[in-house]
């Protein structure tokens, strides 16, 4: 690869797609980056389109990775997230994302009290969030210890129950001229696992939809280990609007980011797009995941299938707390959900506040599948 110092600047946006296929696992040789600038230069380029056409001759994307790098080409080159998942090829999931919002910028809404902000929350008074509980409180206070742990690769000093620190130990018998010192220990560190949580706000979530925002916002209030995304017939990832510590200001904030609020879903499609953009199908990876959704998919439900056979493979712990669950005369009878339920670690009530907070606290004790305990119900 030529010496990037060399490069025209008109280069850099060609060199950065291919640095960021490598990031995401695409075999990118140093030859194949040198040809596809060449090819770019010898198509003009007379539009986007030929770029992309050079990408595909040199760059050689694995026929069944296409997908992913479409996506990354558009989110390089246009800036845009929206992801085409399988299925109808003129059908297209839009996958929206909040970009990560600095902190200076979250502080500054935080402190705002002029009329700006206050003009904007007024026009999204529409949707009503109440105020905070005593229970979400207490939730927000007692997530971040209740979430289940994992042993990290990093480690910490310890005085016992720990593996010999060998380098530590060795630098101080040197400085005791030979003394042998107490053993110094390490021990690996436990960190709380990931949470995300994916709320459905189509038509038929209307009633529980500011109650999942609410317990959301207080989620992410209680851990920096919390991501949350919104789906019906669009995927939206709503984070860092909640992020603000005041509550009206972040719903308001992800308000205005939604834009399929109670119209229709499309569960199966939504959840393939978000397992097709890599960034946030880490987000999955090892965490305890949280479906709030009816799960009422309509039509064929063989994406619905697919998705969360997915995500039951990345995650630690896979959920799905619907309100139809209230009902104690409710059992997993549609086809999507006897589908999907070998999939899922737990099928449980989420008609209410005070079940979802209780449940999501105890998400480190182990439980029978929810095939297991359906299947007693029933």
């Amino acid at each position: 690869m030529a010496d990037e110092a060399s490069l025209p600047r008109a280069a850099a946006p060609l060199l950065g797609f291919a640095r960021l296929l490598r990031r995401y696992g695409f075999a990118v040789a140093p030859e194949q980056v040198s040809s596809f600038m060449q090819a770019v230069t010898l198509l003009g380029p007379r539009s986007m389109g030929d770029i992309r056409e050079a990408a595909l001759a040199t760059l050689a994307p694995p026929p069944d990775r296409r997908d992913e790098f479409e996506v990354h080409f558009q989110s390089h080159f246009y800036g845009s997230t929206s992801a085409v998942v399988e299925g109808d090829p003129d059908e297209e999931t839009r996958v929206k994302d909040d970009g990560g919002a600095d902190d200076e910028r979250i502080e500054a809404e935080q402190s705002q009290e002029g009329g700006e902000f206050s003009s904007a929350r007024e026009q999204l008074s529409v949707r009503d969030f109440e105020r905070d509980d005593d229970r979400l409180a207490a939730f927000r206070r007692g997530l971040s210890s209740a979430l289940p742990a994992r042993r990290s690769l990093r480690t910490v000093r310890t005085h016992s129950r720990g593996k010999l620190d060998l380098r530590r130990s060795l630098r101080e018998i040197v400085s005791a001229d030979g003394d042998v010192p107490s053993p110094l220990l390490r021990r690996r560190q436990t960190v709380p696992r990931k949470l995300l949580l994916l709320i459905d706000v189509s038509g038929s979530m209307k009633l529980h939809t500011a109650d999942y925002l609410k317990l959301a916002h207080a989620a992410v209030q209680g851990t920096d280990r919390a991501e949350i995304f919104t789906f019906g017939t669009r995927l939206t990832r709503i984070t860092s609007a909640l992020r603000l510590r005041d509550r009206d200001q972040a719903l308001a904030r992800a308000a205005a980011q939604v834009d399929d609020w109670d119209g229709g879903t499309r569960m199966g499609p939504t959840l393939l797009a978000f397992l097709s953009v890599p960034r946030f199908s880490s987000f999955a990876r090892g965490a305890a995941v949280v479906i709030l959704s009816d799960a009422l998919e309509r039509g064929d439900h063989a994406e619905l299938e697919t998705a969360m056979r997915r995500l039951s493979a990345r995650a630690f712990r896979l959920s799905l707390a619907t309100p139809l669950a209230g009902d104690p005369r409710f059992r997993p009878e549609t086809a999507a959900l006897r589908a999907i339920l070998p999939d899922l670690d737990d099928l449980v009530d989420g008609s209410s506040l005070a079940g979802l907070t209780d449940f999501i606290l105890s998400l480190a004790r182990p439980a029978p599948p929810a095939a297991t305990i359906w299947k007693r119900v029933s």
